[in-house]
């Protein structure tokens, strides 16, 4: 879900509204995750360069538009995703951007040398 970055739409849909909307995802067998986020001012972004961390308060990017928190959800397809994103009570007042997750892509060798102390 992206809100505005204005305090006026950033809590433009109550928390209750969200919640019975992921109850209703919960009990049709939908949800798998979802969370709401807080405002980006409260964001820190992490940077590494030549293995050397910087850290910045705020968020990576200037934008107008920011994630204010995500529905994690189960759907046959493109075409139901949309459909249960329609429904998503923010999206009267923001977007809803609708993308499939995707598996990483890694050998068992790098997965083997990675999990090794």
């Amino acid at each position: 879900m992206k809100a505005s970055n204005s305090a006026e739409n950033w809590n433009a849909c109550s928390d209750s509204a969200c919640a019975a909307y992921a109850g209703q995802l919960q009990d049709s067998g939908h949800l798998i995750d979802g969370k709401p986020l807080h405002p980006v001012h409260t964001a820190t972004t992490v940077r590494v360069r030549n293995g050397q961390a910087t850290i910045t308060d705020g968020p990576f990017a200037e934008t107008k538009e920011a994630l204010a928190g995500f529905y994690l959800i189960d759907a046959r397809d493109l075409n139901e995703a949309i459909q249960l994103a329609s429904r998503i009570p923010p999206a009267q007042f923001g977007s809803i951007e609708v993308r499939p997750t995707r598996e990483l892509m890694v050998s068992t060798q790098h997965a083997a040398a990675a999990a090794a102390p």
